[in-house]
């Protein structure tokens, strides 16, 4: 990470002088001896858009009812802006729950069913009305005011459903699997609105998905669960590009990983001998490691490199293109073939096309199955590489990650 001149240009979690809008600390909830969240401390920000991703049963949904208050944790506190709101009961809470059914009453109307809560606090008419509008407005759904929710579509109801849980004007939003009932072109869509619309009122949102790429497209930050612990905090990317564990690598998206043992720990890279990989793996920026260590080596599908062409010619070609690049950075660029460092031999098992893309299943010489992702920029038929191809595969060595556990 770059150092930042001044901490207005810091986003709030990188600001050491930032204090959290939501606190959880030590939270445990049990449900006799089994625990659905261990000992979890988390902090939230003001403003963010945070994700809680994870398996089922890691735990996500009981920590957002925690949040809530339809579920007590076993220990631990709850704070939103620094007030204790533990033994708070749900209803007191400046919280709001959108949940994945919606829950719409079905014999109401669109404005209905927004104003139920203001009604239910007593508030005036006229202020109930402009509240109402206000937020219909705010998710594009005026026009459907006067109708029923039979009358509306999935992502209406979607919109109508957020807009009731907006217009209490919540400090903190829960969201339960909101995009779930969606079909995918209408789930992509809506990712966006949600986000747009959670800028404009500044509201803190925490959704619960299991949906690795809604949580990438809508987060700020987002937080992996398994068993009741969150095992990695961070910015979408970071996540991606820099899993810290094998359970994380493995979860978020597609990852190709090999078993290996640390045979060379320089401090601009290390040196990993994978058998299942055809032979050694050079890495650049990772921490320094013990040698003799046993390691996993991560790699995305949509980093590795296929071809027809043998390590020396393709070197040969990269040198022409690239040759700069090459002198100024031969630990990245260039293919070292006398060692079969990233790079390794295979066969075409299976090929999974994906429209924008090709899914490439390679048995490597070790028969250990790796996976590559190529851009279609060609139609498929119009590929050197095809079912069955003897092929070769490479790397870079900055796109290596090496996992400890």
């Amino acid at each position: 990470m770059q150092n930042r001149q001044t901490n207005a240009q810091l986003e709030l979690w990188q600001d050491p002088t930032a204090k959290p809008y939501i606190q959880l600390e030590n939270i445990s909830k049990s449900f006799g001896d089994i625990y659905a969240v261990k000992n979890l401390n988390l902090s939230i920000y003001r403003g963010e858009l945070f994700s809680l991703l994870g398996a089922s049963g890691c735990g996500k949904t009981t920590l957002l009812r925690i949040l809530a208050g339809f579920e007590q944790p076993t220990s631990g506190r709850i704070l939103i802006d620094g007030i204790d709101i533990t033994q708070w009961p749900a209803y007191k809470r400046p919280v709001n729950m959108m949940f994945q059914s919606y829950a719409l009453f079905p014999h109401m109307t669109v404005a209905q069913n927004i104003a139920f809560g203001l009604k239910q606090e007593r508030m005036e008419a006229p202020e109930i009305e402009h509240r109402v509008y206000q937020v219909l407005d705010l998710v594009q759904m005026a026009s459907f005011a006067d109708r029923k929710p039979n009358q509306l579509s999935g992502g209406q109801k979607q919109r109508v459903a957020l807009a009731r849980s907006l217009v209490k004007q919540p400090k903190l939003l829960l969201l339960d699997e909101p995009m779930a009932a969606l079909d995918k072109k209408l789930r992509e869509q809506t990712q966006f609105e949600l986000v747009n619309i959670q800028e404009k009122v500044g509201v803190t949102f925490v959704v619960v998905t299991h949906d690795q790429e809604e949580a990438m497209t809508m987060s700020t930050r987002m937080a992996i669960m398994e068993e009741g612990r969150i095992r990695q905090i961070g910015v979408p990317h970071d996540i991606y590009e820099f899993p810290n564990s094998r359970y994380v690598a493995e979860f978020i998206g597609t990852m190709n990983v090999f078993d290996g043992v640390v045979v060379a720990d320089e401090p601009d890279h290390v040196v990993i001998d994978a058998p299942d990989a055809g032979g050694q793996l050079y890495i650049t920026h990772t921490a320094a490691m013990p040698l003799g260590a046993q390691v996993s080596v991560a790699i995305r599908p949509e980093k590795i490199m296929i071809s027809s062409i043998p390590p020396e010619e393709y070197q040969n070609e990269a040198t022409q293109e690239e040759n700069t690049a090459v002198e100024d950075r031969p630990d990245i660029l260039k293919v070292e073939s006398s060692s079969k460092r990233n790079c390794a031999k295979g066969i075409v098992r299976e090929i999974g096309y994906l429209g924008d893309m090709s899914i490439y299943h390679i048995e490597l010489e070790s028969g250990k199955r790796v996976q590559a992702a190529m851009t279609n920029l060609l139609r498929l038929t119009d590929r050197d590489v095809k079912w069955d191809d003897e092929v070769y595969l490479y790397w870079r060595a900055e796109n290596g990650i090496v996992l400890m556990g």
